[in-house]
């Protein structure tokens, strides 16, 4: 079984997302983040932390199509 909480687990699942989007011409930021010894889990925690919105890319790569598309936002009236 992979443990994708330790450093090195994390590290490759870094990789994975990153690659997995750019393959699909989106850009994705994945940051480590070190949250030290947890009690509950006994052990030291890797976190992986993103700029994905529901696990899905906020932005495509620069320079593929649609690339100048805006961001979606939700139009004033739906957010009242």
């Amino acid at each position: 079984m992979k443990d994708w909480c330790d450093e090195e687990g994390a590290k490759r699942l870094c990789e994975k997302i990153n690659a997995y989007w750019a393959e699909r011409g989106y850009e994705v930021d994945v940051d480590l983040v070190d949250a030290g010894f947890v009690p509950a889990m006994r052990s030291a925690r890797t976190d992986v932390r993103s700029n994905m919105v529901n696990g899905m890319p906020r932005r495509r790569a620069a320079g593929e199509a649609g690339a100048a598309r805006p961001s979606y936002r939700p139009r004033a009236e739906a957010t009242a």
